[in-house]
């Protein structure tokens, strides 16, 4: 960007019209500027008949523009974008079909001309692109169990780097361990939660094998008991070899459960339990630095009692998870 009292800008041609009009000769003037002849001509006539406004740079877009695409014919072009949402070559098909002839390129000039060339000219929060959200509740306390793994890292001793902040000794100690070998590895966190009731069960694994999935199967479904579902109907989760293992169904179907898996690369159809795992990472998790993991893992179950019998859920109008379930357990009883 140029300053204001540069050469050849509104204030330059200024002081060079008013040199002509001390009397030099335009074409003197001009060759002093290093400009045309016509090039100042055409700013002096300007400078005479407008002042310094005809001195203001103006665009070089031209007065008429015969062979621009008609706007009706524009209106239609934006108005297929914004129903379909697809690009250029797709548009030049759509609006044969109307019998309306452009090449691509044309079509991607008017859709630059009106702003909506980019995907998120047309819907700035992504809405429009989205599905619609299918919300689902099942009636009753054990109709529907989710059920699902997330993969967390182990702590090292002495803490990570939450403890002693990026870049810190400790931090550099641990990242050259790792680099001569040294892994600190990760834990997996079984997780279950109740469709009608919010209920959760967790536990830290060590591993989602078929025969450790198998297991927490077991012990989450007597969790579920003592808090009154008796009968666990559906389970629903991914594809993931534990689920998909012999030893894992052999458990359900011990527990006359019905399987059902989520579509591939669907997680939000197992909503509920990655929603979960979201509160689960922010409450517990990741809620404070831990010195150690075992520090962290003693606090989970600190965190289920309260998530299952004194936070409040939107979801269930403020109230817990232990309203909805049939007997009245606290986590003394549990």
């Amino acid at each position: 960007m140029s300053h204001r009292n540069a050469p050849l800008t509104p204030e330059g041609r200024r002081r060079l019209c008013e040199r002509v009009d001390a009397g030099r000769p335009i074409c003197h003037v001009a060759a002093e500027a290093g400009i045309a002849r016509q090039t100042l001509g055409r700013w002096h006539g300007r400078w005479l008949e407008h002042g310094e406004d005809g001195l203001e740079d103006r665009s070089s877009r031209p007065l008429t523009s015969p062979n621009q695409t008609d706007p009706d014919v524009e209106e239609r072009v934006v108005a297929l974008r914004r129903e379909h949402k697809v690009g250029p070559v797709q548009l030049v098909g759509k609006l044969a079909e109307e019998s309306i002839d452009l090449p691509a390129s044309t079509i991607w000039r008017i859709l630059v001309r009106h702003g909506v060339s980019r995907l998120r000219d047309l819907d700035v929060s992504g809405e429009d692109l989205r599905e619609p959200v299918l919300r689902y509740e099942w009636a009753r306390p054990g109709d529907m169990v989710h059920v699902d793994v997330k993969k967390i890292g182990r702590i090292p001793d002495g803490g990570g780097w939450r403890v002693h902040g990026r870049g810190s000794t400790q931090h550099k100690a641990n990242g050259r361990a790792k680099s001569a070998g040294a892994r600190a590895g990760y834990l997996y966190l079984h997780s279950a939660v109740d469709d009608h009731s919010r209920l959760a069960y967790t536990e830290e694994l060590l591993d989602e094998k078929g025969a450790t999935a198998a297991g927490f199967w077991a012990r989450a479904v007597k969790f579920f008991g003592r808090h009154g579902i008796k009968r666990i109907r559906r389970v629903l989760t991914d594809n993931g070899s534990c689920y998909r293992s012999m030893l894992f169904n052999a458990a359900l179907t011990k527990t006359r459960t019905r399987h059902k898996r989520t579509r591939p690369y669907r997680p939000q159809t197992n909503g509920k339990v990655e929603r979960y795992q979201q509160t689960l990472a922010r409450e517990w998790a990741n809620q404070r630095a831990w010195s150690n993991n075992d520090e962290r893992a003693a606090a989970l179950q600190g965190f289920l009692d309260r998530y299952n019998y004194t936070r409040s859920h939107t979801a269930l109008k403020g109230r817990p998870p232990v309203t909805r379930v049939p007997a009245a357990v606290t986590n003394l009883a549990a």
